[in-house]
C-alpha cells in the first residue's frame, strides 16, 4: 500500500494536467478576475467598517499598548450628520479624534468638557507647529469654526431650569416690564418668593415696580441654554444689603432662542469710540466711509462671544450706535472689533449694560475671543 502512493500521486498529476489542458483558458482568466474582484470588495468593506489595522505600525502600536482607532470614517459621517458639518469640517473633527486616540466619538460629542479638552490639545499643537503666524491663524480659524458649529446645535432640553425655586444665587437675569428692562441678580430663591436686586435707573436710583405688575424674567446658563418665566411683583422690600424686588415663584419655564456662540462671563476693562458713517462721497461701487470719533469712552466687559459682547458703561449710548471696541485681555492678547448696539439695559448698580453685535472683527482678534471663551488660552 505504501509503495502504491507514488504511482497514485503521479496518476493524480497526469489527471490534473489533462484537466488543465481541456479547460478553456479564457474562462480561467475570467474566473480569476471575478474571484479577485470579490476579494477586493470584501477587503474594502472590512477597511471601511473597522479602519486600517492588523499589520505594520498599527500592530506594533497595539503591542506597545497604544489605543487603536476604533471608529471608521463612515461612522464619523453618520454621527456628525445631525450637526450639519461639511466634508472639510468632518475631516477636521476626525483628525481631532485621531490625535487624541478617541474610541467613542459619539460620547465625546455629548460631553462639552471632554470635547474642549481634545480641541485644546489640537489648539496647542497648531500654535507650536505652524511654520508662520499666518498659517497658525488660518488653521485656528478653521478649528474654531468647527467648534462653534458643534456648539450651535441644541442638545435637547435637558438641563434647563424649570422653576424659579432652582435659580442659583447671583444668577444674572433680565427683568422686563413694558418697554423697560433691568439687569439684576438673584439674591435668594429658596423661600416662598423670589428675591432679586432692586432694579435701578440710569443714575443708580432704585426703581419700585408696582405690586401685582406682570414681569418677565429671563437668563442664560453657561451652556448657552436660555429660558424665561412670566411672573408678577409681590412687593419691594428692604434687605440687609439694600433694597430688593420680591417676585412670585413660577414653574412655567419657556426656552429662549439658542445662542449661536458660547458666551463667557468676564470682568475686563475696555475702551470704545463712536463710529459714524459718511455717505457724502460714497457711490454704488464704493462702501460708505467710516469715521471714528476721537472721544474715548471706558467701560467694563461683562461677557463676550464670537458674535458680540456686553459692556457696562456710564457713557450715553443709544440703540443702533456703531462703536469700535478695544480690549487688552492679557499683555499679549489684544482684541479689536467694530460693533453695533442692539439693545441696552439699566444696570442694578448704576450705568447701562450695552449689548453689542460684532459687525467686523479681524481673524486674529476672533481667534483670541474664541480661545478666551473656550478656555484654550489658559
Amino acid at each position: 500500500m505504501i509503495g502504491s502512493i507514488p504511482a497514485l500521486y503521479l496518476l493524480q498529476l497526469r489527471n490534473l494536467d489533462a484537466l488543465v489542458k481541456d479547460e478553456n483558458p479564457i474562462e480561467g482568466i475570467i474566473l480569476g478576475i471575478v474571484v479577485g474582484g470579490i476579494i477586493l470588495i470584501l477587503l474594502v468593506i472590512n477597511i471601511l467598517k473597522h479602519g486600517i489595522s492588523g499589520g505594520g505600525a498599527a500592530s506594533r502600536g497595539n503591542r506597545s499598548g497604544a489605543t487603536p482607532r476604533k471608529f471608521s470614517p463612515m461612522s464619523i459621517y453618520r454621527i456628525t450628520a445631525s450637526y450639519g458639518l461639511d466634508k472639510d469640517q468632518t475631516r477636521l473633527l476626525e483628525y481631532v479624534f485621531r490625535q487624541n486616540s478617541v474610541s467613542d466619538p459619539e460620547r465625546v460629542l455629548k460631553n462639552p468638557a471632554l470635547l474642549d479638552k481634545y480641541f485644546k490639545t489640537v489648539f496647542s499643537t497648531i500654535e507650536k507647529n505652524a511654520e508662520t503666524d499666518e498659517e497658525a491663524q488660518q488653521r485656528l480659524a478653521r478649528l474654531f469654526r468647527l467648534r462653534n458649529a458643534i456648539e450651535s446645535v441644541p442638545q435637547g432640553s435637558g438641563g434647563i431650569i424649570s422653576t424659579t425655586t432652582k435659580l442659583p444665587e447671583n444668577t444674572p437675569t433680565i427683568v422686563s416690564t413694558g418697554r423697560d428692562s433691568f439687569a439684576v441678580k438673584v439674591i435668594n430663591a429658596r423661600g416662598d418668593s423670589l428675591l432679586l436686586e432692586a432694579p435701578r435707573n440710569a443714575v443708580g436710583t432704585p426703581v419700585k415696580l408696582p405690586k401685582g405688575a406682570k414681569v418677565n424674567l429671563s437668563c442664560f446658563q453657561k451652556s448657552s441654554k436660555g429660558f424665561s418665566f412670566d411672573t408678577r411683583v409681590l412687593g419691594n422690600v428692604q434687605q440687609p444689603k439694600g433694597p430688593a424686588l420680591e417676585l412670585a415663584h413660577s414653574s412655567r419655564s419657556k426656552p429662549l432662542v439658542h445662542r449661536r456662540h458660547r458666551r463667557k462671563d468676564i470682568n475686563v476693562n475696555c475702551v470704545f469710540y463712536f463710529v459714524f458713517v459718511d455717505n457724502s462721497k460714497s457711490s454704488r461701487k464704493q462702501a460708505p466711509k467710516l469715521i471714528i470719533d476721537t472721544r474715548r469712552f471706558t467701560g467694563v466687559l461683562q461677557d463676550i462671544s464670537a458674535g458680540g459682547c456686553s459692556i457696562k458703561t456710564a457713557a450715553p449710548i443709544h440703540v443702533g450706535t456703531r462703536i469700535k471696541i478695544e480690549i487688552n485681555y492679557h499683555d499679549d492678547t489684544f482684541i479689536a472689533a467694530l460693533g453695533q448696539v442692539l439693545r441696552t439695559n439699566r444696570s442694578g448698580t448704576g450705568g447701562t449694560i450695552v449689548h453689542v453685535k460684532f459687525l467686523k472683527i479681524p481673524r486674529r482678534s476672533l481667534n483670541n475671543v474664541n480661545a478666551m471663551v473656550y478656555g484654550y488660552d489658559s
